[in-house]
Order: structure tokens, then C-alpha cells, then sequence
């Protein structure tokens, strides 16, 4: 007759071999592709060393991430490249290279709240602030001027830079940047807890999904992961409500900080090289169905920012969606060389 207590013992031994199997049955879906992340990205590499630059802002401590690429036969001039939103200095990898073959200093710094830099849970965040705090850090590395070259949301932040500082910046290049429309006007505004509600339920297959449809137009190629590998090993690690609330945060700071009615006021050549496939806006899942086909309209956006800005120089790239410098390098280089080699 079997022990009672055995019985107990080996029931217990089947259910968590039971937990194990579905555990693993779990994982072997599309987010096991996918290592969890800590909000300072401990485990997630880097393609160069990469440096703090401490601030004391708002009461806090914080630190300011970045990689600074020195050329072997530097030309004398700098490069600041500028990330989106969903990613960080990481992604500007082959650009990077490229730039510094020519000879240019490259700094990719991570804004605070991204990348590897301070997740600051109270904080005011305003492109003002992060602009303030990136010519700090040029400050810190000797840069006087620059070149700054912003995607997405470093479109915004770049141009916020050189209106604040145009004694800084030699060059504006705006990699299909969002804002180029003032999406408030159309969108019901959402509060910062429910966009936090939302940011809660992302995931590995929801962040793919939400990149193929708005930056490939329903294409993807496993390269592309390389995208989502950061956001979802956050959804996946430690620090994912903290990781939410930030995101949430700053999409507030976005969506309600345009630049484009600002646009008349840079004085600095500008580069606009849009990916004429584009449809990504802030809000277009849940705005009207009356507008959301209107909204992300970047063959349009990007001739109106054009006319707008007084020294715009205009790239129009077919075909191409949100990631000029990913999915059509060898055209967004040709162009952002013949821009960079032109003379002021």
C-alpha cells in the first residue's frame, strides 16, 4: 500500500513537472526570442563602449548614457545622432561606422528615460528639458557645433535643439521625423494613466505587430528584430511597470509639445529625407475613423515641413518606410553624404 505522505510528495513532484512543461510550452512562442531587460539594459550590448555623463535635475541624481565614436583621421567636425522613441542610441550602429570612416566624431546619446540612461518615475519631461540636457553633454565633450541627425522623435527633440541653440548646431537632418503634424487637433487626448493601462498589456508579438503595420506597412524581415529586441525584454524584465509609466510619460510629452509651428524659425540647413511609406501618428488607433486615414500622411507632411522650414532641402524616398537608415541605407547615406559634404 503506498504511503500517504508519498503520495502527497509525488503529486506535488507531477504538478510542478506539469508547471515546467507549460512553462516551456510558453517560451517556445515568438517572445522567447526575446532575453528579459532591466531598466538600465545591464545585459543588452551596445555596438560601442558606452559612457555616463552625470546631471542633477529635478531633485535627482540622474545619468545621461551615450557613446562617443572618435574617428581614426577625424575631418574636425561632429556628428550627434538623435534616436526615436521605441529605441536608443544602439540602433544608429551602421551609420555610426559609416560617418566615422569619413572622418566625423559620432556621439549617439540615450535621452534620460531611454536606453541605458536614468528612468526618472517623477519627472517632468519636456523636448525642452532634453534638448537642455544634450548640449550639456556636448558641452562636456568639448563640442561646440554640430551636425545633429534626428529619427522620429529625435526629429523633434533636434529641431527643439537647434531653435533653443542654433549657435550649436551646423546642420539640422530630420530622418522621417514625427510631429509633422499636430496630432492633438485630431485625436482625443488620452491621460497619462490610461496610456500607462495600455503600455501595461505591450508584449514581444504586440510591439512586432505594431512596427510591421506602422513602419514596414505589413513587411518584415528577421533583421527587424533587432527593433524589437529592446522593448520586449523590458516586457519581459524586473522594471516592465516602471518601463510603462515612462513610456507613457513621454508619450504625453509628445503627443502635446509640437515643433511644426516652429518650423519658420530654424535658421540652420535642414535635410528632410522622408520614407514616402510612412504612416506612423501618435494616437491613430484610437482617433475617429473620419481622420485616422488621414493621419501619418508622410509624402504630404514632408513637403509641407519642407516649405515651411526656410532652408529645407527635401529627399523623397519611395518605398521606403519609417527606417530610411535600416531598410534603404544605401540611398538614405547617398543622401545625407551629398548633404553633409555640401558647404554651409
Amino acid at each position: 500500500m503506498l504511503n500517504p505522505w508519498k503520495a502527497v510528495s509525488l503529486g506535488w513532484l507531477l504538478l510542478l513537472v506539469a508547471c515546467a512543461h507549460a512553462r516551456e510550452t510558453t517560451e517556445t512562442g515568438p517572445s522567447a526570442e526575446f532575453p528579459p531587460y532591466d531598466a538600465a539594459l545591464s545585459d543588452f550590448q551596445y555596438p560601442f563602449p558606452v559612457q555616463f555623463h552625470p546631471i542633477e535635475a529635478q531633485r535627482q541624481k540622474l545619468r545621461m548614457a551615450y557613446m562617443d565614436v572618435v574617428p581614426t583621421n577625424p575631418n574636425g567636425r561632429t556628428v550627434v545622432l538623435l534616436h526615436g522613441k521605441n529605441f536608443s542610441g544602439a540602433y544608429w550602429e551602421r551609420t555610426a561606422r559609416a560617418l566615422a570612416e569619413r572622418g566625423y566624431r559620432v556621439v549617439m546619446p540615450d535621452q534620460i528615460g531611454f536606453g541605458k540612461s536614468s528612468k526618472p518615475e517623477r519627472f517632468q519631461f519636456s523636448l525642452h528639458t532634453l534638448a537642455t540636457y544634450t548640449r550639456e553633454l556636448l558641452d562636456a565633450l568639448g563640442v561646440e557645433q554640430a551636425t545633429v541627425i534626428g529619427h522620429s522623435m529625435g526629429g523633434m527633440l533636434g529641431t527643439r535643439l537647434a531653435l533653443m541653440f542654433p549657435e550649436r548646431v551646423e546642420r539640422l537632418v530630420l530622418v522621417n521625423p514625427i510631429g509633422l503634424e499636430d496630432w492633438k487637433r485630431y485625436v482625443p487626448y488620452r491621460t497619462v494613466d490610461a496610456l500607462y493601462q495600455n503600455e501595461l498589456g505591450a508584449t514581444p508579438d504586440r510591439i512586432r505587430a505594431y512596427m510591421r503595420e506602422s513602419y514596414f506597412a505589413g513587411e518584415w524581415k528577421p533583421e527587424y528584430d533587432n527593433l524589437v529586441r529592446m522593448l520586449a525584454g523590458w516586457t519581459r524584465g524586473p522594471d516592465h511597470e516602471r518601463i510603462a509609466w515612462i513610456s507613457a510619460l513621454t508619450f504625453d510629452m509628445i503627443f502635446t509639445q509640437p515643433v511644426l509651428y516652429e518650423f519658420p524659425d530654424l535658421r540652420v540647413p535642414t535635410l528632410l529625407i522622408i520614407g514616402q511609406r510612412d504612416r506612423t501618428a501618435l494616437g491613430k488607433a484610437w482617433a475617429p475613423e473620419s481622420v485616422k486615414s488621414q493621419l501619418g500622411d508622410y509624402p504630404s507632411l514632408g513637403r509641407k515641413a519642407a516649405e515651411a522650414i526656410p532652408r529645407a532641402t527635401l529627399v523623397e524616398l519611395p518605398g521606403v518606410g519609417h527606417l530610411p537608415q535600416v531598410e534603404a541605407f544605401d540611398r538614405y547615406q547617398e543622401a545625407l553624404i551629398s548633404f553633409l559634404d555640401t558647404s554651409v
